[in-house]
């Protein structure tokens, strides 16, 4: 944990170029995935800074790790899977959820060409970025619904990130393994099939959501209120300025080739990513039920407990949204 929180202060250290009155905002987020396409729109078109916000972007490539160095304090706000957030409640951390920037589930299983069908899964080796992680959580989920039991029909190992999954398949390390989009593309070009899509089984999930510590709800509400609108600005960019964006995605994902990133760009701004960070409880009850298969806690726990709509609220009456889409 220590060195995780000093691994977070560097980076913070790294990508800070400080601004005389601007309020600083440490932003995390867990893995490069067109999920965050709203943060990176936001910060390179400088909306945090028209919020009068420092922002510093801080990838962390596990939710359960980005949940901890949230906790602590290292992060002012958390972009990851709402499930380790509500794990991490459960447990007594402080933290709430104050929106989702989506609301489902978008990842493949992608497997090796020799298998042909889920069956074939059976004494196999399937890469996900981290136990806990909405990587591990789709693809259990997947299991099921193929009648494969997760725990005893295949072998699911952490593999960090999403690219030594890629290259956990070319290597032969693992015979499948869970990736999303742009790395989704790549993986399909190199000759690997996809067994099965979860994004088609439309799986509500807060995947990701956004998170705030709470000594910074209590302490500098005022700055969560700054992040949320300067977020849903970073949304509305998304959607209106396409080159724009595209050149965030593949800043961001070292992916450059333009295919790929207009397919991410098509799926995730005009399919997946909502136009403000709205919450579905029947996602968020999703996340507990599965929570309550390992945490018994989790079985009597409700959605709202986990959930601080102030800022939503204040979004909303701002009359900021009305303004984007009149």
């Amino acid at each position: 944990m220590k060195r995780l929180v000093l691994s977070a202060a560097l980076l913070i250290l790294l990508t800070a170029s400080f601004s005389p009155g601007a309020e600083r905002i440490r932003i995390g987020y867990s893995s490069i995935s067109g999920s965050y396409i709203g943060l990176w729109v936001a910060h390179d078109a400088g909306l945090f800074a028209r919020e009068g916000l420092e922002d510093q972007l801080i990838l962390i490539p596990s939710g359960s790790q980005l949940a901890q160095v949230t906790v602590a304090g290292e992060i002012d706000i958390g972009s990851f899977n709402g499930s380790s957030a509500m794990a991490a409640a459960l447990q007594g951390a402080d933290i709430k959820i104050i929106g989702n920037a989506a609301n489902k589930m978008i990842f493949s299983l992608y497997v090796r060409p020799e298998i042909k069908a889920a069956e074939d899964l059976k004494g196999k080796k399937i890469g996900v970025t981290r136990f806990g992680s909405s990587t591990d959580i789709s693809a259990r989920y997947a299991l099921r619904k193929h009648n494969l039991d997760p725990q005893k029909d295949v072998t699911i190992l952490q593999m960090g990130a999403m690219s030594s999954i890629m290259s956990g398949l070319q290597g032969g390390s693992i015979e499948g393994g869970m990736v999303s989009p742009p790395t989704l593309f790549i993986v399909d070009r190199l000759g690997f099939k996809e067994l099965i899509n979860i994004t088609d089984m439309d799986l509500a999930f807060p995947n990701p959501s956004l998170i705030a510590q709470g000594g910074i709800i209590r302490k500098k509400p005022d700055l969560v209120d700054k992040f949320m609108r300067a977020y849903a600005r970073g949304i509305h960019r998304a959607r209106t300025d396409r080159e724009l964006a595209l050149r965030s995605i593949a800043k961001y994902s070292k992916v450059d080739d333009s295919s790929f990133l207009n397919q991410a760009y098509d799926l995730y701004v005009g399919k997946v990513l909502e136009k403000a960070p709205y919450i579905n409880r029947v996602g968020m009850q999703n996340a507990l039920d599965d929570l309550a298969k390992t945490t018994p806690a989790a079985k009597t726990a409700k959605p709202e407990q986990f959930i601080d709509l102030r800022f939503l609220d204040n979004l909303e009456k701002s009359g900021l949204l009305k303004e984007l889409y009149p």
